[in-house]
C-alpha cells in the first residue's frame, strides 16, 4: 500500500520543486517526474509509474492538471488504474478514490465529461445543418475560375506566377495545382 507520486511541468525551464516537495509532505514514497506537455500520450515517467504501481497503490498529484490536460483522458487514466486496484489522490482538489465521497465525486466529473461531449457533438450537428439549409457544404471556398483566367493571361504576358497569383488575389499553389506557372516539364501538384 505505498502513495506514489506524480510530478509533471510542461516545459523545461520550469521547475518540480514545488510538486515534489508537496508530495513528499504528503507521504509519498517514491516520485516519478517529467518534464513534458501533459498532452503527450507518450510520457516515459507516468508509464513506468503505471507499470511499477500495484493493486492497493495509490498514484498522488499536486493537481489533477499534472495528470493529464484533458479531462477525458484524465477519466481514462483514472479508470484504468482503478481496474487494476489502484487509487487515485489529487491534493489541490481533495479528491481521493479510495473513499465513498472521492469515488463520487470523480464519477460526477466522468459524467459531466460526457455530458459535454455529447453536447458539443449536438451543438456541431445542429451547426452543420443549419449551414447545409443556407446552402452552405463546409471546407474551404473554392478560388474563382475568373481570378485563376486572369492570372493565367498574366503568366502568359511575361509576369511570375507568383506575381501573378499576388496580382488577382489568390494563392501562388492555386495556380501551380492548375498548371499555371509551372517550369516545363514539371508536373501539376495533385
Amino acid at each position: 500500500m505505498a502513495l506514489i507520486g506524480y510530478a509533471r511541468v510542461s516545459a523545461a525551464d520550469q521547475s518540480l520543486d514545488r510538486q515534489s516537495d508537496a508530495l513528499k509532505a504528503a507521504g509519498c514514497e517514491r516520485i516519478y517526474a517529467e518534464k513534458m506537455s501533459g498532452v503527450r500520450k507518450d510520457r516515459p515517467q507516468l508509464a513506468a509509474m503505471l507499470d511499477y504501481a500495484r493493486p492497493g497503490d495509490t498514484i498522488v498529484v499536486t493537481e489533477l492538471a499534472r495528470l493529464g490536460r484533458s479531462l477525458v483522458d484524465l477519466i481514462k487514466l483514472v479508470n484504468t488504474m482503478g481496474e487494476q486496484g489502484i487509487e487515485f489522490r489529487s491534493l489541490r482538489e481533495s479528491m481521493d478514490t479510495s473513499t465513498p465521497t472521492g469515488r463520487l465525486t470523480f464519477h460526477i466529473m466522468a459524467a459531466l465529461a460526457q455530458f459535454e461531449r455529447e453536447m458539443i457533438n449536438l451543438r456541431a450537428a445542429e451547426g452543420r445543418a443549419a449551414a447545409k439549409l443556407r446552402g452552405k457544404t463546409g471546407g474551404r471556398p473554392r478560388v474563382d475560375d475568373d481570378k485563376v483566367e486572369a492570372a493565367r493571361q498574366l503568366v502568359a504576358g511575361g509576369m511570375s506566377a507568383t506575381m501573378a497569383a499576388k496580382a488577382v488575389g489568390i494563392g501562388r499553389a492555386t495556380l501551380h495545382r492548375r498548371g499555371i506557372g509551372l517550369v516545363s516539364g514539371e508536373a501539376p501538384a495533385a
